[in-house]
């Protein structure tokens, strides 16, 4: 949060972030009707080995890691959501870019 020029330089940290490969955005686009599944920020570290994955969740009470098998799932199902929901890597970079020059 911050004023115009602190928005534009945090949006292009992420662009050079996504542009550089170090890290996927996606953007859930703010007119998508019935989407309440992005309640609160959150990192899905995933690899080659499923039950090694873990959730990090921010809220309201401080940082909560998820690696329980049920919690895991839940979650897993919920990224599949916002996955689906969202932009894919480019159009969500075009967006950024946007996103930016209006500011």
């Amino acid at each position: 949060m911050g004023d115009r020029p602190a928005s534009r330089a945090q949006l292009a940290r992420v662009l050079e972030m996504s542009e550089a490969r170090s890290v996927t955005v996606r953007v859930i686009p703010f007119d998508l009707d019935d989407f309440g599944g992005a309640g609160s920020a959150m990192v899905y570290a995933g690899g080659p080995v499923p039950h090694l994955d873990t959730v990090v969740r921010d809220g309201p009470n401080g940082t909560l890691f998820v690696d329980a098998a049920a919690q895991l799932s839940r979650f897993r199902s919920l990224f599949r959501r916002v996955e689906a929901a969202s932009l894919e890597a480019k159009c969500s970079r075009d967006f950024i870019h946007q996103l930016a020059k209006e500011l």
